[in-house]
């Protein structure tokens, strides 16, 4: 039988630690339980994932620097492997990320399912700034995921423009790809800025790093980047990692057709 003990924190959680497992329950005001959240732990990838996700991925840029896409798609640890990746393509209306067209052509040769990201910058146009995903990205290729808008910051753009700029650049992606854009933000933003019927259509991918399970928040999503910090074969340093919610055939209809 698996030893385990339980510590209580500061929190009102308490957490049971045993060999390769945490199970955290939350703890409301009145000492119910309200919450059980269940990571294994995965000493080979160095972290800890949220438990009963089939799909697992990671997302890159040139600070990832040189990848072994081999290595990183013939990891294997317990029932976990990388199936796909979202690589940064450019940033605003001049920044391209010098190492995209290598990892956009490895990871693919590799067997690994990829989608490429823009970083939208908010005081900029969201034309001038599609123009420079387009030149980086002319295509994606049947099977591809869709291209995704990352947000996460406001600037000085005013609320009700920043959603319609944000709007204006899913809509041109849409036009020219031909599959539905995805959002990529983390959880406070998206409360604050993108809540609501105005983006309902467009998959969602949240940053959400801490506890508890961001399921306590927020059940409408697509993929959940729950570390910054994982170790993956062939990748030097600590790289994203996330999970999709869904299984291969889900994944698979989110694709360009």
């Amino acid at each position: 039988m698996r030893s385990i003990k339980q510590i209580v924190l500061a929190s009102g959680a308490a957490v049971l630690v045993g060999a390769g497992l945490m199970v955290t329950f939350w703890v409301n005001g009145s000492g119910n339980s309200v919450m059980l959240t269940h990571s294994p732990s995965y000493p080979n990838l160095g972290v800890n994932i949220p438990d009963d996700y089939e799909l697992h991925g990671i997302d890159v840029s040139r600070h990832q620097r040189t990848i072994n896409w081999e290595a990183v798609r013939k990891m294997r640890h317990q029932e976990v492997s990388i199936e796909f990746a979202f690589i940064k393509a450019s940033e605003g209306r001049t920044v391209v990320d010098e190492y995209f067209k290598e990892n956009w052509k490895a990871c693919k040769e590799a067997g690994i399912m990829r989608g490429a990201y823009h970083f939208y910058r908010p005081h900029l146009t969201p034309q001038e700034q599609m123009k420079l995903f387009v030149r980086q990205v002319p295509k994606i290729e049947k099977g591809d995921l869709p291209p995704v808008l990352d947000i996460e910051i406001k600037g000085s753009c005013p609320p009700a423009k920043l959603r319609k700029n944000l709007k204006t650049w899913l809509v041109l992606a849409e036009k020219h790809y031909g599959v539905t854009p995805i959002i990529y933000t983390n959880y406070g933003f998206y409360k604050s800025y993108l809540m609501g019927k105005e983006f309902k259509k467009y998959p969602l991918w949240i940053a959400h790093y801490r506890t508890p399970d961001l399921n306590q928040k927020l059940t409408d999503w697509h993929f959940w980047q729950h570390t910054d910090r994982a170790t993956v074969n062939g990748i030097r340093g600590g790289v994203d990692l996330n999970v999709f919610k869904g299984d291969e055939a889900d994944l698979k209809r989110l694709c360009k057709k």
